[in-house]
């Protein structure tokens, strides 16, 4: 199936820390509608790269072009205002007033309206609870519901599954479908394969510094080289429900 332009990329992406390289000409990708997800060991470099990619950490070489933009140098409040949405692995909200609060700042500043967003995450009950206040299950819910509020063209989520509950889980699938169906290039991160395998359009393997892209989940799962060094012989593939549309 021909597949036009990606609208984000990150390209060709050194860094270094300490004179030890962590990346090298590493890259990565997102479709409008689909979602992109990076496997690999903790140290490969995938949040370095997502990092990089969205404007948080400087890159020692490479570009991001996102919406038919180049960016050499890129800074998080640049492509923000261009559609961009990092969800860092820690997480973003600040501590202070309740989500109703800053749902309110997020439409102010980019219009909208956040019902879906309260409904797909359970929170009507919670949105006027001081965030200082929300469990950490609960926070994450705010988090998501505060991402869907956004309506961004391209969110960068690093480990969005970490240390959630299997419900708050299945919340989250259903957020990251719906912003799929909504035109959103996503990508994302993680070690919960299943979980991660179950959403994605495309998987890109991190290693060794350096990034290649493996397809759909199913021919990621045949690649020899990946499933013998990273998935392991007991991790087991099941089929997606959905087709990617291109």
């Amino acid at each position: 199936m021909t597949r036009g332009a990606p609208f984000y990329t990150a390209d060709s992406v050194t860094k270094s820390f300490g004179g030890r390289q962590v990346l090298k000409s590493a890259s990565v990708w997102g479709w409008r509608g689909a979602i992109t997800v990076m496997l690999g060991r903790n140290g490969s470099g995938k949040s370095t790269l997502m990092r990089i990619g969205a404007g948080v950490l400087r890159a020692d070489s490479g570009t991001v072009h996102m919406g038919g933009r180049t960016y050499q140098r890129p800074r998080l409040h640049e492509l923000a205002r261009a559609g961009l949405y990092f969800h860092p692995e820690r997480g973003c909200l600040p501590i202070y007033g309740s989500l109703h609060d800053h749902l309110d700042a997020i439409i102010a500043r980019f219009g909208g309206r956040y019902d879906e967003a309260i409904d797909l995450t359970g929170m009507a009950e919670l949105i006027d609870v001081p965030l200082i206040e929300l469990s950490g299950g609960e926070l994450h819910r705010a988090e998501v519901a505060s991402c869907i509020a956004r309506a961004p063209s391209c969110l960068i989520a690093d480990e969005p599954y970490a240390g959630v509950s299997p419900i708050d889980a299945e919340r989250l699938t259903l957020a990251l479908n719906h912003l799929r169906a909504r035109g959103c290039a996503i990508i994302t991160s993680g070690h919960d394969v299943p979980a991660l395998m179950a959403v994605a359009d495309e998987v890109v393997w991190v290693t060794s510094g350096t990034t290649h892209a493996l397809g759909g989940p199913a021919e990621a799962a045949d690649h020899h080289q990946f499933a013998t060094e990273y998935l392991g012989p007991s991790l087991r593939y099941s089929a997606r429900p959905h087709s990617p549309v291109f």
